[in-house]
């Protein structure tokens, strides 16, 4: 039986200070120059990305070859990190550098330290004024007040029976609409959020604490086909 929709009225965190989630109205797309725009060649389901610096938040530090971020609670002065229209400005988020078109392919995360995150896909050319989930450009599971929950639209659905995991994974079928929450001891995909894809997307984190790592260009587990 599905579970009950309800809304997104939490809070969420905007550059470093607390507030309530921004109302839905409709906002405008980043127009990104032609150059920048990367898509995937990646066949099947084993897509490689680092994280992209120039969309990451001044309080998301990234390492390890641009695999991992960290947030960091003072971060950066946002004037001492390059202005372009791809970065945050007033959300902790960063996107994948690769976007994602046609095909299924799948990713895992592994998370530290962390009381409040998000992972998932987003548009490319999502909004930057905007936060991944809470609007219809983006689509995330996340984790928060020691609760998991998928989310859309700024429209909240709780994910039970995951715990909290130390690493999870990300399955996403361009084609069927498809974005899997996996458990990967299973692995079982514990949760999926229907989309009908309409253009390029690209792998999506959020983070207010603790540090992400993440794991590309691996093979789909086997027992995931839906």
């Amino acid at each position: 039986m599905a579970m009950p929709v309800t809304s997104a009225a939490r809070l969420c965190h905007l550059a470093g200070r607390t507030v309530t989630s921004l109302t839905a109205r409709h906002r405008r797309g980043v127009s990104l120059p032609a150059r920048r725009c990367y898509i995937s060649s990646t066949m099947g389901n084993n897509l490689q990305f680092k994280l992209d610096e120039r969309t990451a938040h001044s309080s998301l530090d990234l390492f390890k070859k641009d695999t991992g971020v960290i947030y960091r609670m003072l971060g950066l002065d946002p004037s001492h990190v390059q202005d372009n229209p791809e970065r945050f400005r007033d959300w902790a988020v960063v996107f994948g550098n690769e976007k994602i078109s046609s095909g299924r392919h799948y990713w895992e995360v592994t998370v530290k330290k962390s009381q409040e995150f998000r992972v998932g896909v987003a548009e490319a050319l999502m909004s930057r004024e905007d936060c991944v989930g809470t609007n219809s450009s983006s689509w995330v599971f996340g984790y928060a007040q020691r609760k998991w929950f998928a989310m859309t639209s700024n429209k909240m659905v709780p994910v039970t029976l995951v715990g909290k995991p130390e690493r999870v994974g990300i399955l996403v079928d361009y084609e069927a609409g498809l974005l899997g929450l996996v458990d990967i001891k299973k692995p079982r995909i514990i949760h999926t959020i229907r989309v009908q894809f309409k253009t390029p997307i690209c792998p999506a984190f959020g983070l207010w604490d603790g540090e992400m790592l993440t794991h590309s260009g691996m093979e789909e587990p086997e027992g995931l086909k839906q």
